[in-house]
């Protein structure tokens, strides 16, 4: 419960930037009154294995960006992936942007049937 009311705050902070007492009552009333979603509470075993493939992302985008800077890459490829069994929406939205975050990787699609369509730039070998 707590954790959705400082997250909701969070955003509408981040949205509003602005941080008056009449503004901080408005979010305080505003992150009650929306509905809460109830869904599977996912394991925080999955959710340490997403940071710590975010924490490793953000120095493979760089490098990915170098290389596509450098050498370019002249070859395209659409695979489908398979999604891990027993995702949450909101992993699977963390799974999307990990993929996406990288220069050479986009998700095309997501298939309700639990499948990521994802298009890669490669070297032609």
């Amino acid at each position: 419960m707590i954790g959705h009311l400082i997250l909701r705050l969070a955003i509408w902070f981040l949205l509003t930037a602005n941080l008056s007492l009449a503004n901080i009552i408005i979010g305080v009333s505003v992150a009650f009154l929306l509905p809460r979603s109830y869904t599977t509470p996912e394991a925080l075993q999955d959710w340490l294995r997403v940071l710590r493939k975010i924490i490793m992302a953000i120095p493979l985008a760089y490098i990915e960006a170098f290389e596509l800077i450098l050498r370019p890459h002249n070859h395209e490829d659409v695979t489908l992936e398979r999604v891990k069994p027993r995702r949450s929406p909101r992993l699977i939205f963390l799974d999307i942007f990990l993929i996406t975050f990288t220069p050479k990787t986009i998700v095309l699609k997501y298939h309700q049937e639990g499948w990521y369509e994802v298009h890669r730039v490669r070297r032609r070998k």
